[in-house]
Parts: structure tokens; sequence; C-alpha cells
């Protein structure tokens, strides 16, 4: 990490926080009560959950647990239905569950979802991709980086496998000179070495460096490092290799930019957006949107309440601290 602890060096403004006023106790029985009404009380469930911390929800689970006998997790999934049944268990969810099941589903079955492998494994901290393979391999008995090698090939299974051995520095401060001398062995490359460059730099230097090399390589190539990246590489390693690019000279651009393709255009990739807020909601969701509707001239809660409707829309809205409709 570096010396701020965070993955990333901005962008620290979260939407969700701890209630001030949390008592487990009460949420608790707030939420039997829900739960049992003849008919379930969703806007109740979701004015609790929706604006408590993770680890109060946590406690919230233990004390229904310790008061009913009985699981919450299991008793909203016997009363919730569809994308907000979907939401909710997520917000009950471990983050390192959370991930492991999100990387699971986008190779389970036919076909692979390489836009999630590569979000999520681009993203995460060294710390919390071990966490994830820890939690992987309890949930489905089998590596994720054996997954991942089973369902990619070539150089984007290279790549992620990479990103899956934690292997990128995180401590270093910044050096000049080396990132003039790794720009320059960018620039350099020839179509024998160059795989083996850009892996091994992108997969294993700190993003705060990356950012360095990458302005070092514009000065030596009179060009951006996206523009070479495009001209050499294709599929899903070049989508890979940007987003690496992305994550590293703006983080809170590239959250923004991957929320905003999960609702451009016809229909709604609600996995995935409702990952990306989930995640990020108690980290620096608020700074995505501000990006966002730097962006994009419109704001994330008004593009939310266009594409999606009922009780997930006014989750979501809660969880970007919006007012629900």
């Amino acid at each position: 990490m570096n010396k701020s602890g965070k993955l990333f060096p901005t962008g620290n403004t979260p939407t969700v926080v701890p209630s001030s006023s949390f008592v487990a106790s009460e949420d608790a029985d707030n939420l039997y009560n829900a739960l049992q009404a003849d008919t379930t009380n969703v806007s109740a469930i979701i004015k609790i959950l929706a604006k408590r911390s993770l680890a109060q929800r946590f406690d919230i689970i233990n004390k229904y647990r310790t008061q009913y006998d009985a699981d919450l997790v299991e008793d909203l999934k016997s009363k919730l239905f569809g994308d907000i049944e979907t939401l909710i268990v997520a917000l009950m969810t471990p983050l390192d569950q959370y991930y492991a099941s999100e990387l699971h589903h986008a190779m389970a079955g036919l076909g692979t979802d390489e836009n999630d492998l590569t979000q999520i494994l681009c993203t995460l901290s060294n710390a919390e991709i071990l966490a994830v393979r820890r939690s992987y391999h309890q949930q489905y008995s089998v590596n994720l980086g054996d997954d991942i090698t089973d369902d990619t090939s070539d150089k984007y299974k290279d790549f992620l496998v990479s990103l899956c051995r934690t292997e990128r520095v995180e401590d270093e401060d910044l050096d000049q000179e080396a990132a003039v001398t790794d720009a320059q062995s960018l620039f350099n490359t020839t179509t024998e070495t160059r795989w083996s460059v850009y892996h091994d730099l992108f997969c294993h230097r700190s993003y705060a460096q990356l950012k360095l090399i990458f302005e070092e390589y514009e000065k030596v190539a009179g060009k951006s490092i996206e523009d070479s990246i495009q001209e050499f590489f294709s599929g899903d390693v070049k989508t890979g290799l940007l987003d690496i690019v992305g994550v590293a000279k703006n983080p809170i651009g590239f959250f923004a930019q991957q929320l905003h393709a999960t609702i451009a255009g016809v229909g709604t990739s609600d996995r995935d957006l409702m990952r990306l807020i989930v995640t990020r909601c108690e980290i620096d969701l608020a700074d995505i949107k501000r990006e966002y509707q730097a962006q994009y001239s419109v704001t994330l809660a008004a593009d939310i309440v266009d594409d999606t409707s009922g009780d997930y829309r006014n989750c979501l809205l809660i969880l970007i601290a919006e007012e629900p409709l």
C-alpha cells in the first residue's frame, strides 16, 4: 500500500458511513417485523440496511440470530425477489466472498465475462486479492488461478494470472529515474519483446509509479500509452491493459466510466451496476459521483432513476446518498 493506506492515492469520500444512532438489536427487531408482515415491508428493510455500514450489517446478522434463532440473510432471500433481492444479499455479504462469487459468475457456464474479470482484478489490492482467492477456494473447491487458466487463453490469460499472483509493488516511493528507464523500455520494444515488457511493467509496478511511467512515455514516444496499446494489441488483453492505464491515471474517472457503461445504451447491466455501487459506497463513491457528472453532464442519480425502478431503484439511490422516490 502507499503511505495513505489506500490502493489509489486519490478519492476518499464515501456515500455510506456508519450510522451514528446504530443499535443492532433494534434493527434486528425492525427487520424481523418487516419480514413477518402480511406483505413484506421492503421499504423498511431498505431504509435500515442501505443506511448501515457493512460492519453494522454483520452486527445485525448476529443479533438477529441471537434474538430469533434464524438466519437473516436466508429470511431476506425467502421474502425478496428479483434485483432487490440480489442487491440486498450483496449488501449482506463479506466483500471477499462477494468478489469471489462475482469472479465465479464471470467464468461459469458458456462464455466468459472478460470485462468483469479485468475490472475486479485491476482494482483490488494484493491483500484483497489474497482474501478473494481464499474465499474462492472455500466456496468452489478450486483455485481462482486454475479457473482463470481454464477459461481464458494466450496473453490475456497470462495477464490475469499475474494479477492473481499479487506481485504488484504497493509500498514504493515514486522513482523518477526508474520511470524514465521503464518508459524508454516500452518505447524500444520490438514485436518479439513487446508483450514481455508490457506484461512485466503493467502487472508489477505500483499504480502511482505507472502513472509516472506513462507521463514519461508520452515525452519519449510523442504519443500516449493508450495510442500505443491500441496500435500493438487487440482483443481482451488490449482492454485489460487500457484498464490498467485508466486505473493508474485516474481511478475515480475509471469507476465513473465503468458505472456509465452499465447504464448507457439499450438495457442495464444490473449485476455490474450493483457491484460497483456496493463495493465503492464505503470508499469513494461520492468522488465517483462528482466525476460522473463532470464527464457525462448528467448526475448518476438521474441515470439510475431513468434506468431502474421500484424498490431496487430506491435502494440504489440511498446507497449513493440520494433521496429515494
